[in-house]
């Protein structure tokens, strides 16, 4: 097994290094680190890689606190300690502002961090039938692997749902369908929580007593979904609180069904809607666009500060729900909303809308490239975008400022998902 030394980390966290003219990826290796590795894929070009020795270690190298880090393909940082893991992802983002749009961002705000474990309020867990290792599993997928780690703990979950894996596991093996029974959802509110079983035949009425003893026995709310996301429905008990998520800043609370888009960080939430805020500057007598606005998480804290907020989003069932949270929080007055497909947004759909003196922007992974290429003469001045791909921010920046005449005036990230190489980020952009 050859020996290198690694040179940088690359989006998905893994080493870089070069051996014998090839670049090589080295899962669980930090920069300036000596390592061993061994290869489980070559290529001509590449290969990708796992650190079997490390022979000089990285100053900011941490003992993983998961038992199962390394099987589990969750997490893939937690080797790096916080301020390292958030160092690393601003040079992920500011490496795709040069390679991919030739540009560097005027400001470079400072990382958005927080807790660094136990801060998922929403988890899609895994469940298969495997009697060679003893029965059910619940948990995540092993690294590179359609298999489920076998797992009975999980350190990025709360603690009150991590140890619900071992008890979860006895449940559906006690059932009538382990083998039809292959997802349970999590969602945690300030108030409940909701594990929606996704079940592929109906239960038995003794399977129903069992569920409804699980629930009652851990003060949880269970739901069902026997086909589509749609079918998710109550199941018990039915008189728990719905869900819902504070915003103290701004005096807000937002509900939400299980199965619908949240953060899932609430904390670090919070504060991204902080420099949000501070961003764009709302201000009243404004009018100002929240594209894809999902459930209204930026369109009520903009419409609290007295600005009138036009909210677009792609899902009936969101826009809804956004409009029933505006009237919860007494600001269905400032805010209005409208059902469209952002991804094919054009000057006709733009003009639509009527004039907007700024907008937020908060696409999918996708980006907003057809939005921001429909921008025309009467541009907003000011955009923020809220961004959960550097890459495809990246190419939308360079629209932006090479083609609509805007400056990338600050840009940073928000670890959103601490011990992942997930980036999220926040930029800030002016017309010239």
């Amino acid at each position: 097994m050859p020996a290198t030394i690694i040179e940088s980390l690359d989006h998905e966290g893994r080493g870089v290094a070069h051996h014998e003219g090839k670049t090589i990826f080295v899962e669980g290796a930090l920069p300036k680190e000596q390592v061993v590795y061994s290869s489980y894929r070559r290529k001509p070009n590449y290969e990708l890689a796992t650190a079997n020795r490390i022979l000089t270690s990285n100053a900011l190298r941490v003992e993983p606190r998961c038992r199962h880090f390394g099987i589990c393909g969750g997490c893939s940082m937690q080797h790096l300690d916080a301020s390292g893991q958030a160092a690393a992802k601003q040079r992920v983002l500011e490496d795709a502002f040069w390679h991919i749009a030739r540009m560097r961002p005027e400001v470079v705000y400072p990382a958005i961090g927080g807790p660094a474990w136990g801060y998922r309020s929403r988890a899609r867990l895994s469940v298969r039938l495997v009697p060679k290792k003893g029965g059910v599993l619940v948990g995540f997928h092993e690294k590179r692997s359609s298999f489920i780690a076998d797992m009975d703990s999980c350190e990025v979950l709360p603690p009150s749902v991590s140890e619900l894996l071992p008890q979860l596991r006895r449940l559906v093996g006690a059932l009538s369908i382990p083998s039809q029974l292959p997802q349970i959802e999590a969602a945690i509110g300030d108030a409940v929580t909701v594990l929606i079983l996704r079940i592929l035949q109906p239960l038995t009425r003794e399977d129903e007593a069992l569920v409804r003893a699980f629930a009652d026995a851990h003060g949880i709310q269970i739901w069902l979904q026997p086909e589509g996301p749609e079918s998710a429905h109550p199941f018990h008990p039915l008189d728990a609180p719905p869900l819902a998520y504070t915003l103290p800043d701004f005096g807000l609370r937002l509900q939400f069904r299980p199965n619908e888009f949240t953060q899932v960080n609430y904390g670090i939430n919070r504060m991204l809607l902080r420099r949000a805020m501070h961003l764009l500057q709302p201000q009243p007598g404004e009018r100002i666009g929240d594209l894809f606005c999902g459930l209204g998480n930026f369109t009520l804290p903009i419409a609290r500060s007295g600005a009138l907020v036009f909210g677009v989003e792609g899902s009936q069932v969101l826009v809804r729900r956004a409009g029933e949270n505006a009237a919860l929080n007494g600001l269905a007055d400032a805010t209005s909303f409208d059902v469209a497909n952002l991804f094919k947004a054009s000057p006709e759909m733009l003009a639509g809308w009527g004039e907007l003196d700024k907008w937020l922007v908060d696409p999918p992974r996708e980006g907003a490239i057809e939005l921001v290429k429909a921008i025309g003469a009467d541009s907003p001045q000011r955009i923020v975008y809220v961004s959960c791909n550097p890459a495809t921010l990246a190419r939308d920046a360079a629209v932006l400022v090479h083609d609509k005449g805007y400056r990338l005036k600050g840009a940073g990230i928000a670890n959103m998902f601490p011990q992942t190489s997930h980036v999220e980020s926040i930029a800030l952009f002016e017309r010239q």
